[in-house]
């Protein structure tokens, strides 16, 4: 069973629907000890950092969703729910995440930009995501796919060991991370129509 945690923010009916589309049996819940008891775990997200940790506090989740990061057992986060996983976002103040991936959160550049060209932020829209290594979660998906983004701010691990994916939109950032069983990725599977599919069915699989 694969826990997608609701915490008031995010797009769980996309994200139910696309693993159930995939063979994933799937519970949509705000409950700490059905967080705990699930084989799988989803954090979805969208919206501010900060105002995603109240949320989470609120609901009572913060700690049945760390102790998630750390059992071994498969999570997935997802936009703002990947990068909740890093030890702090810069996004209205500086906020502390869950600190289980070292590094930061940070803007895009003002004059972020492709030659002469001034790229618009938030980067909205389709993009090709670059797998590095062995990435389960890409297996089946070929060079060049590309998946739908939406986001202002992007992820700056500390350690590169820990980047699965990158993308490129101005500047090359980390759009995807994985070590072990816990992965994040910062675009929106359950958007990317047939190869955000594939990435979900993979993680349905592991």
């Amino acid at each position: 069973m694969i826990a997608v945690v609701d915490y008031g923010m995010g797009n769980l009916h996309s994200v139910a629907k696309g693993l159930e589309r995939v063979g994933g049996e799937v519970v949509v819940t705000h409950d700490a000890q059905v967080v705990t008891a699930a084989d799988k775990v989803v954090l979805p997200g969208v919206g501010a950092f900060r105002d995603c940790l109240a949320n989470l506090d609120r609901y009572r989740l913060r700690a049945a969703v760390a102790a998630r990061l750390t059992d071994g057992r498969p999570f997935l986060g997802i936009c703002l729910g990947f990068q909740l996983l890093f030890e702090r976002s810069h996004e209205f103040g500086e906020h502390a995440g869950f600190g289980r991936i070292k590094g930061e959160v940070v803007p895009f550049p003002t004059d972020l930009a492709e030659g002469d060209t001034r790229l618009k932020v938030p980067h909205m829209g389709w993009n090709e995501v670059v797998p590095h290594g062995d990435n389960p979660l890409f297996a089946g998906i070929p060079a060049g796919a590309t998946f739908y983004f939406c986001h202002s701010y992007y992820a700056r691990p500390a350690d590169e060991a820990s980047i699965a994916a990158t993308c490129h939109y101005g500047l090359d950032y980390c759009c995807m991370v994985a070590e072990g069983n816990l992965f994040g990725v910062q675009f929106h599977p359950e958007k990317s129509q047939r190869w955000g599919l594939k990435v979900l069915e993979n993680f349905v699989r592991l």
